[in-house]
């Protein structure tokens, strides 16, 4: 394996890591589960304040619907392969997003 691809590796785990991090404590902080209605709630502090925190646990919340949803609805297969690519395609941006800001982080500090 080549070295770009085990770093792309990683920062898709990386992407899903946070995601599911992000969503299991909003859940236990609210006790309810994270979803992208939190955007539902007309313009104001509360759904501007939603819109990072979805779009760092979107992946979680994308595979988790997806798998709900294939148990409980028998979507056919092809849309489970969809949202599972878009998923790990957004765990990848957001990855990389975390990374580059840690190596940011890691330049003004050192």
């Amino acid at each position: 394996m080549s070295p770009e691809s085990i770093r792309s590796f990683l920062v898709v785990a990386l992407g899903f890591a946070v995601a599911g991090a992000m969503s299991t404590g909003f859940q236990l902080v609210t006790r309810r589960p994270a979803s992208f209605g939190l955007l539902g709630g007309g313009a104001g502090p509360a759904t501007l304040a939603a819109v990072p925190f979805l779009a760092l646990a979107a992946p979680f919340i994308i595979m988790r619907n997806t798998l709900h949803g294939r148990g409980m609805a028998q979507r056919r297969f092809e849309f489970v392969m969809l949202g599972t690519v878009v998923a790990s395609f957004w765990s990848m941006m957001s990855g990389t997003v975390l990374v580059m800001g840690l190596q940011a982080l890691e330049w003004m500090l050192g």
